[in-house]
């Protein structure tokens, strides 16, 4: 039995999510509502359906609920300045409890069953009464996620040192481990001031562009392999070049 799958993507830099459509009709960049773990959400189709054998999918997919409705952008619309708010309030109470923490983000989730809060800090942070402040005021499930650096970049944006906007953003849906091998490979300075991006962390483009930069090394490795191994089987049939013996002038600037 075949199912169709689309790629749903929920944030502009965020990962791809396969889910299953069914019987509707959609299309690359159609705005959808799925079902999630979390509640209903809503995000944009980023691939074609593409048809897979049911014993092809390891984990079960959640189905895609229906293309978006007018009503469906009022609500969405709504959640936005719902999420403003909250961004605005959280962020008091954090500095009337005095928290060693930094909001960063806010997500209201489709159907507001559940407001997410994405924070960063040093060290874990005992945020309980920050919950019950939240909780109090929306009435509704709260959660805390603290995120780590490369995150944070990743939801604040910014320009690279390459004048381009950082590649977490535009270009890589997966954060990969970075590592200075990769920078070595690339024949990049070791300077950390050189190679390391907003987040303070190793840029995210040198894990994008290190295969590249493996791959170029094998060929130019390979084709000096060959070139060597030609030389050998033709070894030059050229004599040295003979030192100018007496009586010959052709090399004695003063036969000029």
């Amino acid at each position: 039995m075949l199912k169709t799958i689309v790629g749903v993507k929920f944030k502009k830099e965020g990962k791809i999510y396969n889910f299953d459509a069914g019987d509707l009709a959609i299309l690359v960049n159609d705005p959808v509502i799925v079902s999630t773990d979390d509640g209903t959400s809503m995000g944009t189709v980023l691939t074609s359906p593409r048809s897979v054998p049911e014993e092809d999918i390891q984990t079960p997919l959640k189905p895609v609920i229906r293309k978006v409705t007018e009503e469906d952008l009022r609500i969405r619309d709504s959640n936005r300045t719902l999420e403003e708010s909250c961004f605005s309030f959280c962020s008091e109470r954090i500095k009337i409890r005095n928290l060693p923490m930094k909001l960063i983000d806010v997500e209201c989730l489709f159907d507001r069953s559940k407001i997410i809060f994405y924070f960063t800090a040093e060290n874990r942070v005992d945020f309980r009464e920050i919950v019950k402040d939240l909780a109090q005021k929306y009435k509704t499930k709260i959660e805390l996620r603290q995120i780590g650096a490369r995150q944070e970049a990743r939801i604040v944006k910014g320009m690279g040192v390459c004048g381009r906007e950082v590649c977490c953003v535009n270009l890589l849906h997966n954060l990969d481990r970075v590592s200075v091998k990769m920078a070595k490979e690339q024949n990049m300075s070791l300077n950390p001031e050189k190679i390391s991006g907003l987040c303070g962390r190793l840029m995210c483009c040198l894990a994008f562009e290190y295969e590249c930069y493996r791959e170029r090394k094998k060929d130019k490795g390979a084709q000096s392999r060959k070139e060597n191994a030609g030389s050998a089987d033709h070894p030059s049939s050229e004599k040295p070049p003979q030192k100018p013996g007496r009586g010959d002038h052709r090399n004695d600037p003063r036969s000029h």
